[in-house]
């Protein structure tokens, strides 16, 4: 099991990893108090992209997925958004990609397909080659195996997937839901910014004490190793 993590490159800690915390943090989306996660425990931060709610802040997000998309390497030539979050998210990544000398196509999926007008089940360009996932972040990790298997269906190659933010926490098992997709299929995930450069933010800010200590020892009891 180790020697198969290893085998994904390890990335460097970028300044746009802290950077995206604090954007984060000052748009209200990465929240600190109790809040209860969907496997029913108690957490002591919150993350909800769907509160990046201006042209604004979908401009600097999608900035920082561009940012962290180049720094990892990863081979590509085509992007694809699971709905409905990744709708927005996908388009505003190629616009981002665009503007620093990338310029790659785009898909996203319907959740019903449409059989009248162009039909099918996606909108935008059609599915080939290698394709980067681009989705908020992994939970049970539903929307990436729906993704995965479209994008297999379609004869085209899944080749990583691009999240906000990794919680670096276990699911039901010893593993997080981003190590059950990099181990069930074989691909990189890259995160804009993890649980690590959360605690970095945390203990480079003096009025956050209360909330490093909660946060590590949350880490301490789910995170994943």
């Amino acid at each position: 099991m180790a020697a198969f993590f290893n085998s994904f490159p390890i990335l460097p800690m970028h300044a746009y990893r802290q950077d995206f915390i604090r954007f984060a943090v000052a748009q209200n989306v990465l929240r600190f108090g109790e809040f209860q996660t969907k496997a029913g425990r108690l957490s002591p931060y919150f993350f909800n992209s769907g509160l990046f709610q201006d042209g604004a802040a979908l401009r600097e997000l999608c900035q920082f997925y561009a940012q962290a998309i180049l720094a990892s390497g990863l081979d590509f030539n085509m992007l694809f958004g699971p709905a409905y979050k990744g709708i927005p998210l996908v388009a505003g990544t190629s616009i981002a990609l665009a503007e620093q000398g990338r310029n790659v196509p785009y898909c996203f999926n319907r959740k019903e397909a449409k059989d009248h007008g162009e039909g099918g089940n996606t909108v935008g360009a059609k599915l080939v080659g290698k394709v980067l996932i681009i989705d908020d972040v992994i939970s049970a990790g539903t929307s990436v195996r729906e993704s995965i298997d479209l994008i297999k269906a379609a004869g085209a190659t899944p080749c990583g997937v691009v999240i906000a933010l990794d919680r670096k926490e276990r699911g039901q098992g010893e593993l997080s839901a981003v190590q059950e997709v990099q181990r069930d299929y074989g691909i990189p995930v890259v995160s804009i910014a993890s649980l690590d450069d959360l605690l970095g933010y945390l203990q480079g800010t003096p009025d956050m004490v209360q909330n490093l200590t909660a946060v590590q020892a949350y880490r301490d009891r789910y995170g994943v190793k």
